[in-house]
């Protein structure tokens, strides 16, 4: 039990270091005239895993304010508290409790709303509030391959914005961002891709039990075990980079031309997804060129000191037995992806590992992060 409290409590200080490490990096803080005009914002699926990370990393953000929260039919007109089993590391928000849950609705006095709903009905319910003109900053996988929607990680892809003048919705806006499992990957991609070009990667992946949302995964299926499949999931990490790694054309986006293949496990680790990751250039390298590429990686958004944006995107390491779920999954504050074992691979060209957190880094926190890329471009009013 100490052990567990242990973690919960290394947990717990990781948000708070993400809201006062990250709004305060590179000697920048909000001003109080700021502070007094955040955005107001509904959060979409506020009872379920993602929903309720969404509100743990907004509750003290310095841009955006949580206004309303939806949710099914059956937890509409209940207050917050009595509609969620609310297992966050950090306690409820008083504020938060008390607020009534809302059906999924676009009638909501707010211009931004935070998608964390089931896919099983996303979709449509996206559309309705895009066609009402509010901005949707979705964690569901339904329109990440829509012709002109961004699927977007704003260090490698900010460009992709440019889709949303495209989009049928009006003053409507749709943005996603990837599956959990593929944006470590591609953070690290990018530098390399850049650099060298690519033609091949192979990733095996190690994935958390987060990932599975809650209640997930069985205890008799997940202890002493590592179950080799998840729905859904190599398809999502073959068919994603692709597009977040192409460039935009005529409103659409010409996919990227190299080839993935995944392999996906689902392993007993609370947080954090760990992968191995093995590529083929186009064009010559070195171990210490890439090894270089990884390190000074420094993305174009980094001049707009966007709240949630690491100061270094990209941490690597050296020591071979780096990087471990549990020591670097919450450097500052969960949005960091960490690599490491840069070597040669004798089947393709190199082979490394990387490690996201998959709840921060991977859903809720990404989400907040293109919200607030989409602001500093002046596309929420």
């Amino acid at each position: 039990m100490f052990f567990i409290a242990f973690l919960c409590k290394i947990s717990y200080t990781a948000h708070q270091y993400f809201y006062g490490y990250m709004y305060k990096q590179n000697g920048k803080t909000m001003s109080d005239h700021s502070a007094k005009r955040k955005i107001p914002v509904a959060v979409l699926g506020a009872t379920g895993s993602v929903g309720q990370k969404f509100i743990q990393l907004l509750e003290d953000h310095p841009w955006f304010e949580i206004h309303a929260l939806a949710a099914s039919d059956r937890s509409a007109g209940k207050a917050y508290h009595k509609a969620v089993n609310w297992f966050m590391d950090s306690p409820l928000p008083e504020r938060i409790a008390k607020t009534e849950v809302q059906a999924c609705r676009p009638s909501m006095d707010c211009p931004l709303v935070f998608s964390a709903l089931d896919a099983s009905v996303a979709g449509d319910i996206e559309e309705d509030f895009a066609r009402a003109g509010y901005v949707v900053v979705s964690n569901a996988r339904n329109h990440r391959y829509d012709a002109h929607v961004p699927l977007l990680i704003p260090e490698v892809n900010p460009d992709h914005l440019q889709l949303l003048a495209h989009q049928p919705y009006g003053k409507g806006k749709i943005v996603t961002n990837p599956n959990c499992s593929t944006t470590g990957m591609v953070v690290a991609l990018k530098p390399l891709m850049d650099a060298f070009g690519l033609d091949a990667v192979q990733v095996v992946t190690m994935q958390a039990l987060s990932g599975a949302g809650y209640p997930g995964v069985s205890s008799l299926d997940a202890m002493d075990n590592v179950i080799p499949f998840i729905g859904g999931e190599e398809e999502k990490m073959e068919k994603e980079p692709l597009k977040i790694l192409g460039s935009p054309e005529n409103g659409r986006v010409k996919s990227a031309d190299f080839r993935v293949s995944a392999s996906c496990n689902r392993v007993p680790v609370v947080d954090g997804h760990l992968e191995s990751v093995a590529v083929r250039f186009k064009s010559k390298f070195t171990l210490s060129d890439v090894i270089a590429a990884l390190r000074e990686f420094t993305p174009e958004i980094q001049k707009y000191g966007l709240p949630s944006s690491p100061r270094n995107t990209i941490h690597y390491f050296e020591q071979d037995h780096l990087p471990q779920p549990r020591l670097q999954r919450n450097l500052e504050g969960g949005m960091a992806v960490s690599v490491g074992r840069v070597r040669e691979c004798s089947v393709l060209d190199v082979k490394f590992t990387v490690l996201s957190h998959n709840t921060v880094r991977g859903a809720a926190g990404g989400a907040i992060l293109n919200a607030e890329l989409l602001k500093i471009n002046g596309l929420i009013h």
